[in-house]
């Protein structure tokens, strides 16, 4: 099975047909996609261009969709990087269990749905990298009571165990948000 960095070779080998190239930017995000697959898909056919079922797009543009990807991937390896080494420390010092923040990057270690959208047609319109930065910065932070990404106090439970912003659509870290805040995340209403 190729990995991350031969997938991101095909899509800019100018020898490749242009349905493999697209097909292997779609590859990448099987192992990178801060949304989940089809949220990133469609934010990245959106940002740069390209109809999510275009077999034979410019290849620029796919160009541009790899490289939004490979800079919020990089910063995230960034990050792993030094939580790792973070623990280590933690560790060696004798913290053998880690803190309460540091449940989210336990659930997210792989760099997958980092800022899972439940909706794949609402996502945030900022770069994956602007996205992941704020989510990152926030870890870094007292808990608050908006989203990290885009600062709107609407959150909502959706399906899945953590709060969605409505604006954004981002799944939002319990660990971010105060117990208050947790408390006042609005409750959707029910179809009768």
């Amino acid at each position: 099975m190729a990995g991350f960095r031969s997938l991101a070779r095909q899509v800019r080998d100018p020898r490749c047909d242009l349905a493999l190239r697209r097909y292997s930017l779609r590859k990448c995000l099987e192992r990178f996609a801060p949304y989940g697959h089809r949220a990133t898909w469609d934010h990245l056919c959106s940002r740069h261009g390209f109809g999510p079922e275009d077999r034979s797009p410019d290849p620029a543009r796919l160009e541009a969709a790899l490289t939004e990807v490979e800079e919020a991937r990089d910063l995230w390896l960034a990050h792993e990087a030094r939580f790792a080494a973070r623990r280590r420390r933690e560790k060696h010092d004798g913290l053998r269990r880690p803190a309460g923040v540091d449940t989210w990057q336990r659930r997210t270690g792989s760099g997958y749905a980092l800022a899972w959208c439940d909706n794949p047609r609402l996502h945030p319109s900022l770069p994956l990298a602007e996205v992941l930065r704020r989510l990152l910065d926030a870890l870094d932070r007292e808990p608050g009571t908006d989203c990290p990404v885009c600062a709107t106090p609407h959150l909502a439970w959706g399906e899945g165990p953590e709060p969605h912003c409505v604006h954004c659509g981002i799944s939002v870290p319990r660990e971010l948000l105060t117990p208050r805040a947790l408390t006042q995340v609005a409750t959707p209403l029910l179809a009768a």
